[in-house]
């Protein structure tokens, strides 16, 4: 495991990656389905286009993978087909 030191006293800063990172930098992707942040605009009422990121819903979990558990980051909709097919 690679700690990456970030801001002051050599310490992370959890706000920069969204939090969920826990001191490991990875990019922001389902560990299933590979879904990842996707930018576009936002359109006001006089159609301006300004600038925004749609985020997906990546929580950490722990799941049973060939009998071992292993923790994996997924995302909200991943998790809840996991449920489904038990």
């Amino acid at each position: 495991m690679i700690k990456f030191g970030f801001g002051v006293n050599n310490k992370l800063n959890h706000s920069a990656f969204g939090g969920f990172l826990k001191g490991i930098i990875t990019m922001a992707r389902c560990d299933v389905c590979g879904k990842t942040t996707t930018f576009g605009h936002n359109r006001s009422f006089s159609q301006r286009a300004t600038n925004r990121v749609f985020r997906p819903n990546l929580q950490r979990v722990t799941v049973m993978v060939g009998g071992r558990r292993v923790r994996r980051v997924l995302c909200a909709r991943c998790i809840r087909t996991m449920v489904k097919s038990k």
